[in-house]
This record gives structure tokens, C-alpha cells and sequence, in this order.
């Protein structure tokens, strides 16, 4: 397998790009490294943004130990489900992440779960865990993204932009080569290499700008679990468009609709929605609050003082 990447329009070169690194003889992928270094990574954020909102950063260390566990099976579980073909004869292989196969929705899925049994079992609000737990989760996404960089995989349909990446038709999986890529492949040496969209890239520059973003808006937050329902929306609206660029989509079956595509579609509707409406909803309360203050002022006079109406609204609140 040749092992060079270039990005020709951006002058990078690059000649020798394992998959993977040899340590007393056994080989440790790449890939596997980076998705261990996001991890750390997003648990370092987590932790950071804990200790900002005056939480206990050592929940996140406890939180994070059962998030990433069913994390990964759900990610595994999810890309299975979707990609059966490739497994159906060879079941063993399902346990054989080394090469890649993980779905983040799967992921998020498994660990929104576990966040809300955490937060039962430890009384704690789900909404303000699930909104510190998203900063680490978005950062752990930049990161390993990197990892389908090693793997060759995860990029998009034959592009000649300023991004346009070129790998060499031997180091990549052939399902995912499609006939426009080999319409414009270029033969070096007796070599074939297709020139794609780097779209691990565009997802990891993406997560880190939703990250940005969720950093300004946490000072305008108005309710727990907000910042949560930010990252599905800003996440979900980037995942849209470049999970339409990929060429190793994993498909409804019978539909033939990118499953992670829709699912994305559909988190941001429902993301906006509530996070309009509950603004709106806590906005109101706080009119009305402010028109009752004087009538309140004069029931304290007449010793009959109404307690003000709570506005510590919480996302599990819409669960329970």
C-alpha cells in the first residue's frame, strides 16, 4: 500500500502516513490513538468548563468513565446496524474497531442515555451535565476526526478545490471510490490516485467553530440543557452538509436516505424549537413577574407576600 497524502492546491506533500505505529512488535493504529487523545481531551474540557460553573470536576471524571464505554459500543452498535453487509459473514469482525467504524450519532445517542441515568442515580440536573458534558464532546469530535485522516476514510465525492485531498487508490476502500473519482484519477508510477474532499477536516474545523460559538452564547444561557441543544443544532446543521459530500454513507435501509443525514436534519428542527420556545416561555414568565412586583410590594406591606415564580428551568424537565 502506497502511503503518501498530498493536498496538491494547498502545496502539502506528505510521503509516508502509516496507519498505524509498531511498539515490541504489535502495531497500535493510528486511529485508535487519536480517538484515545480526543477522549482525553474532551474530559480535560469538561472538567475545565466544571470547574467555570462552580461544578465538581471529579463528577466529569466518573460521568466520563461510563459515557465512553457505551459511548464506543453505541457508536459500534449504530455503524453495525447500518453497514450489515460488510458484517453479516463475518461476525468476528464486528469486534474489530482497530480499522474505523465508529458513528458518532450512535455515540451521542448511548451518551445522552447514560447522562440521564447518571444524573438519576447521583440527584443531579441533567440539562446543566449534559451542557458541561458538550464541551468536551465537541472538542473530542474535532480531535478525532483525525483519526479517518490515518484510515483514509470519510471523505467526499472528486473535488479540484483549494482543499482537495489525493490518496492513492490502493490505501483507500473501494466501496468507497466512485466513478467520477475514477474519471478523473491520475496514474503516477503505475500508480492510480483520486482526489477528494477532505471532509474528516471540514467535520474537525466545523466542531471547533460550533465550539466557539457555544462559548459566547453560554453568557446569554437561559435554561439548563441549552448549551446541549446548541451543540445538536450547530453540529447537526454542519453534519447536514457534509454528510452530503461523503461517499460512505450509511443508508436507511429501503430509503436509500443517508441515515446520519436525516438524523441531523431532524435534531436541528427539534433543537431550535425548544430552545425558541423555552426562551420565549421563560421570557413571558419573567414580563409577567415584573408586572406583579408592585402588586407584590403591597401584599408585603399587607403581610401577605406571594413567593416569586421559579425560573431554574431544566431539560430533563421535558423527560420526566
Amino acid at each position: 500500500m502506497h502511503k503518501t497524502i498530498d493536498f496538491p492546491n494547498l502545496g502539502i506533500h506528505l510521503k509516508n502516513v502509516g496507519k498505524a505505529v509498531s511498539v515490541f512488535g504489535f502495531d497500535i493504529a493510528f486511529y485508535g490513538i487519536i480517538i484515545g487523545i480526543g477522549i482525553l481531551a474532551g474530559i480535560f474540557m469538561a472538567m475545565l468548563r466544571a470547574k467555570r460553573t462552580k461544578q465538581n470536576p471529579e463528577v466529569y471524571i466518573d460521568l466520563a468513565i461510563y459515557a465512553v464505554i457505551f459511548g464506543i459500543l453505541g457508536a459500534r452498535i449504530y455503524y453495525v446496524v447500518f453497514s450489515w453487509s460488510m458484517y453479516k459473514d463475518d461476525l468476528l469482525s464486528i469486534l474489530n474497531i482497530r480499522q474505523g467504524g465508529l458513528a458518532i450519532y450512535g455515540g451521542v445517542i448511548a451518551a445522552v442515555i447514560t447522562v440521564f441515568v447518571f444524573a438519576k442515580r447521583r440527584k443531579l440536573p441533567a440539562g446543566q451535565l449534559l451542557d458541561t458534558a458538550c464541551f468536551g464532546l465537541v472538542l473530542g469530535q474535532a480531535v478525532g476526526r483525525w483519526g479517518n485522516f490515518f484510515n483514509r476514510e470519510a471523505f467526499g465525492e472528486y473535488t479540484n478545490g483549494l482543499f482537495a485531498m489525493k490518496l492513492p487508490l490502493d490505501a483507500v476502500r473501494s466501496s468507497d471510490v466512485t466513478q467520477l473519482m475514477r474519471d478523473h484519477m491520475e496514474m503516477t508510477d503505475g500508480v492510480g490516485y483520486i482526489q477528494v474532499h477532505p471532509t474528516f477536516l471540514y467535520e474537525s474545523v466545523w466542531c471547533l467553530l460550533v465550539l466557539v460559538f457555544m462559548l459566547f452564547y453560554s453568557m446569554r444561557q437561559m435554561f439548563k440543557g441549552e448549551l446541549f441543544l446548541v451543540y445538536l443544532a450547530g453540529y447537526g446543521f454542519g453534519r447536514f452538509w457534509i454528510e452530503g459530500l461523503r461517499t460512505d454513507q450509511l443508508l436507511l435501509p429501503g430509503i436509500g436516505l443517508a441515515v446520519s443525514r436525516v438524523l441531523a436534519g431532524v435534531l436541528v428542527v427539534f433543537s431550535v424549537i425548544i430552545i425558541v420556545k423555552t426562551r420565549k416561555s421563560i421570557e413571558r414568565r419573567r414580563r409577567m413577574h415584573r408586572r406583579r412586583k408592585p402588586r407584590e410590594r403591597l401584599s408585603e406591606q399587607s403581610g401577605t407576600a406571594e413567593e416569586p415564580e421559579e425560573m431554574d428551568i431544566d431539560l430533563d424537565d421535558f423527560i420526566d
